[in-house]
């Protein structure tokens, strides 16, 4: 008998047990303090944020709606006012990290170095990409995914009353941000494209020269304010595009009806990213690396705020008592 209920369970099956232990007003409480330190930062490092700019103020809108909207159901237990409530909560927490992100943030000669030695030839995968538009279209296409997997995830943490997987994924999220940006200290990189490509470029990925362009302005300080809307990211190593594939497909991957498709969505923006990103291979594995210390330092994390054991596993996995497992 307890063969045959053995065999009935996956081979490969990937299970999260986060206790919903973390208030809303810890978090809230956490990013008022990264808000503090971001802003310590910026102001250090000359530029200001343009807070009336028009993609400002779009951002802006869009947290103030989902906050009215969370504050609105914040009484909802059950029925669509909770799903709502929820995802207004998790998407709202997940765009101001996101933000935060974006506005804190030169190794090529060495990470160029790494990549030949993985046999990993940067420049031939470009000029494939620049040959063939379709193949242009399809990966902006994918970079893109970044934005569009969260909303998957939160709209089914919500819909499922999966809350301790919400939580999960923004600390892991939040976390993730926090590793790269120190790394990114300590490795600052203008990305292969203005490294290694010598010429006209013949196609301009989506994060075209923006390091090469930016990281100069910021160090002598002669950069504009920032507008929340037209941010770009300036850490090349490691690529936080594949620190977030690996969380959206490890988040996911309880879910059996978004599992295959996110797992689909995120292999074609890590794909993508190379070109798109203008990254290194060292850096996406970097990337790797840091999605996985951020799992599992969320589960430690966790484990201590609630005295309970959390697992982040694949196989058969013993669940704690109370936690949930879709």
């Amino acid at each position: 008998m307890q063969q045959s209920q053995t065999l009935n369970v996956p081979p490969i099956e990937f299970r999260i047990a986060c206790a919903d232990c973390l208030k809303l007003s810890w978090m809230i409480a956490a990013l008022v303090v990264s808000s503090v330190v971001v802003a310590i930062l910026m102001a250090s490092s000359g530029p200001g944020l343009d807070i009336l700019g028009q993609g400002s103020l779009i951002y802006l809108l869009i947290l103030a709606v989902l906050t009215c909207v969370r504050y609105r159901l914040r009484f909802a237990e059950q029925g669509t006012s909770r799903i709502v409530r929820d995802f207004a909560e998790y998407t709202g927490l997940f765009i101001f990290v996101s933000l935060l992100c974006a506005a804190a943030s030169y190794s090529d000669p060495v990470l160029a170095r790494i990549d030949a030695l993985l046999q990993f030839n940067w420049l031939a995968w470009y000029e494939l990409v620049a040959a063939y538009p379709a193949l242009q279209i399809a990966g902006r296409i994918a970079y893109a995914n970044i934005y569009f997997s969260p909303l998957i995830l939160m709209a089914a943490f919500a819909h499922s009353g999966a809350r301790e997987r919400a939580q999960c994924l923004l600390v892991s999220f939040w976390l993730a941000a926090i590793i790269t940006l120190t790394l990114f200290v300590t490795m600052p990189a203008v990305g292969p494209l203005s490294y290694l490509w010598q010429g006209p470029i013949p196609y301009m990925p989506t994060s075209g020269t923006f390091q090469a362009d930016l990281l100069p302005a910021l160090r002598d300080r002669s950069s504009g304010p920032l507008d929340l809307g037209n941010l770009e990211g300036l850490v090349c190593a490691p690529s936080f595009h594949s620190t977030s594939a690996i969380l959206y497909m490890v988040m996911g991957w309880g879910h059996r009806k978004i599992r295959w498709p996110l797992i689909g969505l995120n292999s074609a923006m890590l794909l993508a990213t190379p070109v798109e990103g203008t990254h290194y291979l060292i850096d996406m594995i970097g990337g790797v690396f840091v999605a996985i210390v951020a799992l599992c330092l969320t589960s430690l994390t966790l484990s201590l705020l609630s005295g309970k054991k959390m697992l982040i596993s694949s196989g058969q996995s013993r669940m704690p008592a109370g936690a949930l497992a879709a």
